[in-house]
Formats: C-alpha cells, sequence, structure tokens
C-alpha cells in the first residue's frame, strides 16, 4: 500500500527529529549527512541569503523544507538549499510547499552517490525548477543544471551566476568549502 502525505506528517509528528521524505508511497528516513557536506549547504544557504534577503527577491530554505511536488504520487522532497521567488510565494506556511523551487542544490556527503543526487535534481527540473545544482565537496565542483541542457561544471576559479533567476549575484566555488584552521 503507498504511503501519503498524511502519513508522512503523521510519522514525522511522531518522530520530529527525523529528516524524512515522501518518495513513491515510500517515507525514506534520511540519515544526518555528516559535517563536510552540512557546513559547505549552510555556507551556500548563508551567502545566497545574504543576497535575496535585503533585496526582498523570495525565500531561502534548508534541508527541512520539504516540496510536495506537482508528479502523480505527490512525492515531498527536501533539497539541501532552495531558492523561491517571492513572486511564487508570497507569505510562508507551516506546511511542505506546494510548488517546486525555482533554484536547488544537493550537496553530495560522503555516503551519496552522486547519480542518486543527479536524478533527483532532473525530477525538480521536469516538474519546473529552473536551476538544479549538483555540490560535490569531495572534488570541490558544482554541476549547474537546467531543464534541456547540458550540465556545466564548475570548479576552483570559477564563479557561479545565475542571472535568469539572481541578476547580480555570485558566489566563488573556493568560498564555499569548509575552511582549514591552523
Amino acid at each position: 500500500m503507498a504511503l501519503t502525505i498524511q502519513d508522512l506528517k503523521h510519522f514525522q509528528d511522531e518522530h520530529p527529529d527525523h529528516r524524512l521524505e515522501l518518495i513513491d508511497g515510500e517515507i525514506i528516513v534520511m540519515s544526518p549527512s555528516g559535517l563536510e557536506s552540512d557546513e559547505v549547504a549552510a555556507e551556500i544557504i548563508r551567502q545566497l541569503g545574504n543576497w535575496v534577503r535585503p533585496r526582498r527577491l523570495g525565500r531561502v530554505l534548508a534541508s527541512s523544507a520539504g516540496y510536495v511536488l506537482p508528479n502523480a504520487n505527490e512525492d515531498v522532497r527536501a533539497p539541501d538549499a532552495s531558492f523561491i521567488r517571492a513572486d511564487r510565494l508570497k507569505r510562508t506556511t507551516s506546511e511542505f510547499a506546494q510548488l517546486v523551487p525555482d533554484l536547488m542544490f544537493e550537496v553530495a556527503s560522503k555516503s551519496d552517490r552522486p547519480e542518486k543526487l543527479r536524478i533527483k535534481i532532473c525530477t525538480f527540473l521536469e516538474l519546473g525548477t529552473q536551476a538544479g545544482i549538483l555540490v560535490d565537496p569531495r572534488v570541490e565542483t558544482l554541476e549547474v543544471h537546467r531543464s534541456r541542457q547540458e550540465a556545466v561544471v564548475l570548479s576552483n576559479g570559477d564563479v557561479l551566476t545565475l542571472p535568469e533567476l539572481l541578476p547580480g549575484w555570485e558566489m566563488e566555488v573556493s568560498s564555499i568549502w569548509a575552511p582549514e584552521f591552523d
């Protein structure tokens, strides 16, 4: 029997400390990702939020924000970082968002398979997300995916820009990796 959004909400109420997704009628418990990948995601969110919020461009969200996807199964997925334009979600909600984000990031942890993350990104793109970015701290690269386009790989020395979503915003690839302290 396929589980529903109501089942997910019930399970989440019973287990508030777990990060969950609903995929093809199955509740998936997301394990902690590890320090490095979470630190990288936090830095992306910080840089994105520092640009978006003062300009009132929209909402920047972390990995606990769930999106009810407009697919046949009404999957509920949660990217590591995401952005929704202000004109698409004028007021926040305590529920899962009933839309796909305009931009999403997936940060590969030590246990993630990049191909699985690419499939998740492609799902979002097929449903209307404009850009999905696979961030891999292990090789210090960003794969920028857009619908019906070849992925563009960026590495240290490159700058991520998304003029169609965030005119003027820039993020140096090298600026998001976890620092080393002497």
